[in-house]
């Protein structure tokens, strides 16, 4: 991906959001031709020179200090995912930008992971990479996404299906609630990991094919997911409403587990023990572990 129009399309996107009213500048009249901030006014508000924040929205953030980056960063009003997204964007403008300090985990993972997931019966959990596939899951988990392992490509992946499979759009109530998230996860992963070619290929296949993910990937929105709540609609025990904790796996860079668990005694909770009752019933791992003729549809 290219990193220097990453950061031009990610500032300018930032400043053009905010108001001279929201910044708390005042105005002398004139017509104004940007819908925000003007590069002067973030100049400004940051206290460097227009001809330093001009050539830092040009693309170019290597060596820039981190107060520079927290000037930058309070200026432009960014919350803290998107503090860190231009952090990260600044780490890989620099000379190291491509070295990581560990590789990342991106398949299988190792059976202890495997032997964990298992142990977790009540609720749905999964592992998932940086390239948003789903590499293991206990039974639930594979039985919560069970709409995903219909197709035929393998690893099952949450940005193919949600743009590129018409079942997502039944599958998640709010299906612009999920699109908007995942491109934003999406987003987040390219600035941590800027040279990561199966990211960038899974981007482009995606803008190829799908304009809803190609108008949401130019917002270049980011965002934090580890804690809130997700309703489904499942097609065999219909609605869920969850709960979700996403932890990464310090040991296994790039692996995520996350864990769905509802509320005890709620109508969730009793329509996820159907679930597990389906998933024993439907040999619901082998439709994972198998995948399925194009046009060829399971229960």
């Amino acid at each position: 991906m290219d990193n220097r129009m990453a950061v031009r399309e990610f500032l300018a996107s930032r400043r053009a959001r905010i108001t001279p009213e929201m910044a708390g500048l005042t105005l002398f009249g004139g017509r104004r031709r940007v819908p925000g901030l003007r590069r002067e006014e973030v100049a400004m508000l940051a206290g460097v020179s227009v001809d330093y924040y001009t050539k830092l929205e040009r693309g170019n953030l290597a060596g820039t200090s981190e107060s520079v980056l927290d000037a930058v960063a309070r200026a432009l009003n960014l919350d803290e995912a998107e503090r860190d997204h231009l952090y990260n964007l600044a780490r890989a403008s620099g000379p190291s930008g491509k070295a990581q300090r560990r590789p990342l985990q991106s398949g299988a993972v190792r059976p202890t992971l495997q032997f964990m997931l298992d142990s977790i019966t009540g609720s749905p959990a999964f592992i998932g990479n940086h390239h948003m596939d789903i590499v293991a899951a206990n039974q639930l988990g594979y039985a919560l996404y069970s709409e995903m392992y219909r197709g035929s490509t393998r690893p099952a992946n949450h940005s193919r299906f949600i743009f590129l499979d018409p079942r997502a759009r039944d599958f998640y109530p709010n299906w612009e609630l999920a699109a908007n998230t995942n491109v934003a996860i999406l987003r987040t992963q390219s600035g941590r990991n800027p040279f990561d070619k199966r990211l960038a290929d899974l981007v482009g296949e995606l803008s190829m094919r799908s304009e809803e993910f190609r108008t949401r990937w130019a917002a270049h929105n980011v965002r934090r997911h580890y804690a809130g709540t997700k309703i489904f609609h499942h097609p065999v025990v219909g609605e869920l409403e969850l709960a979700y904790e996403a932890m990464e796996l310090a040991e296994d860079p790039g692996f995520t587990l996350t864990v769905y668990p509802a509320v005890p005694g709620s109508p969730s909770d009793e329509r996820l023990r159907m679930l597990a009752s389906w998933a024993a019933t439907e040999r619901i791992q082998d439709l994972a572990d198998t995948p399925q003729p194009q046009g060829v549809d399971r229960p």
